[in-house]
């Protein structure tokens, strides 16, 4: 009895030493990050002096030439950019749209190009408008009621969603599939209820595809600012005899060549295990790209950075990757993961920021039943950071293409509330980020980053059969 005693006592102890170590490195890092992050400087950078990072873009190239520098200069193992084709979709000149209730009386209203639109006739495209809530609905319409019209989709962002991704996930599908859906019956083109849950004046952008819609039939889609979707609605309302202009210039050119860039310590005990850090560099052209994704982009590297500086050695082979295309294509994300898959590498473990620099609240898992629970003892050592959110969901766009039985994806996840409020939108600019909050969740990455590092996961058995 006594020596079981002598056992317990001394597990007990060993346990509130480890808890202790471990305290003590997450204060020097959160620390380390409060003081002497430097992500708010790269990210200054980014936003004042490039701006927005459309894939194929110049800007683009400049911001891959500029975080390679900054990664050069952090001392790392290695650093390299991987080659990848991306789309070059151009918008052209600025957009134009006005409401005409009568011949000569119109009203403007802000609208903007969807990514991978095509462009409105020479002169633009002036017809009258249907408005529906879903493809449900425009289904019931019908050809006979919606060939040559302006398909109209108006269904908001539902605001009794406390999860505003979730929100923003139950009417997306109309900006995606929208011009792909309307020309099934003849639609002459297409205006998006920006994804947005206030009412302002800033047109959201994002993705559109037309799936196998013939070239020659492919339809303008274009998003229109939430005041001026109300004011479309409530003037249909009243007149549904109005008419809707917009005018659009731009164009898909051919696809060229760009780069993830990628950022490596090499692991002192375990090198064939990797543990990656990332988000996207690519960003849409409107505003400059600070939270989306210009925040996760310069956190990650923060991480490489904060854990150099608080003097810990990963033990197994940690990088940075900043994915190109993300917003309309995915193709720095998939290239990553077929090159990992080429080289027969061990990825262990994937952490993506791509949700606004915005407070940090904690993290989503993807992962198994038991590495999850092992994932919640960590909590503790969170919540004195106020993180207190660490639940089973999806992780990120870039790393999701490397999920396999063997590998943990996460995603940070902020306060976000407010980040559709400039999420693809033209005040998506750097004076938006609160410096603190970005170098909070930096710090928050990097923490869990260390637990990772420090107890690795358990991995699957493989049964041969």
């Amino acid at each position: 009895m006594k020596n079981l005693l002598v056992i317990l006592l001394l597990c007990a102890s060993s346990y509130v030493l480890a808890q202790s170590a471990d305290e003590q490195q997450i204060k020097k890092i959160y620390d380390a990050s409060l003081t002497e992050g430097k992500g708010y400087d790269w990210l200054n950078y980014l936003s004042n002096q490039i701006g927005g990072r459309l894939s194929g873009s110049v800007q683009a190239q400049q911001a891959v030439e500029y975080t390679k520098r900054q990664l050069d200069s952090l001392g790392l193992d290695r650093v390299w950019l991987q080659p990848v084709m991306v789309p070059k979709w151009v918008r052209g000149v600025p957009e134009f749209a006005y409401i005409e209730t009568r011949p000569g009386l119109t009203t403007n209203v802000p609208i903007c190009a969807l990514g991978g639109s095509v462009a409105t006739p020479d002169g633009g495209l002036k017809a009258n408008v249907i408005e529906v809530q879903s493809f449900e609905e425009l289904e019931a319409l019908g050809t006979d009621r919606v060939r040559g019209k302006i398909v109209f989709y108006n269904r908001p962002m539902d605001p009794t969603l406390i999860s505003t991704f979730e929100a923003y996930g139950g009417c997306v599908n109309q900006r995606y599939s929208g011009a792909e859906q309307a020309a099934k019956y003849g639609a002459a083109g297409v205006i998006v209820r920006s994804m947005n849950l206030r009412l302002d004046d800033y047109p959201h952008t994002g993705s559109m595809n037309y799936g196998d819609t013939p070239v020659t039939q492919r339809i303008p889609a274009a998003a229109i600012s939430t005041n001026g979707a109300e004011l479309l609605s409530t003037t249909l309302k009243l007149n549904p005899n109005i008419q809707f202009y917009f005018n659009q210039n731009c164009k898909q050119l051919p696809d060229v060549e760009s780069y993830n860039v990628i950022g490596e310590i090499t692991g002192s005990e375990y090198p064939n295990e990797v543990m990656i850090v990332g988000g996207h560099l690519d960003s849409w052209d409107l505003g400059d790209g600070s939270h989306d994704d210009g925040a996760g982009c310069v956190q990650s590297m923060d991480v490489l950075h904060l854990l150099k500086k608080t003097g810990y050695q990963p033990k197994r082979t940690l990088r940075v990757v900043l994915f190109m295309n993300e917003e309309n294509g995915l193709r720095g994300g998939n290239k990553y993961a077929e090159v990992a898959k080429k080289k027969s590498e061990n990825h262990i473990f994937a952490l993506e920021s791509d949700a606004g620099g915005f407070t940090p609240r904690g993290f989503s898992f993807d992962c198994s039943d038991e590495n999850f629970k092992k994932i919640e003892t960590w909590k503790t050592l969170f919540e004195p950071y106020l993180i207190h959110m660490f639940v089973r969901g999806g992780s990120g766009a870039d790393v999701g293409p490397l999920k396999n039985e063997n590998i943990v994806l996460s995603g940070l996840r902020p306060d976000s509330q407010r980040y559709f409020d400039h999420h693809h939108a033209e005040n998506d600019t750097f004076e938006h980020v609160n410096k603190r909050e970005l170098q909070l969740g930096a710090a928050t990455m990097t923490s869990l980053i260390y637990l990772v590092d420090k107890y690795g996961f358990t991995q699957p058995i493989k049964v041969k059969g």
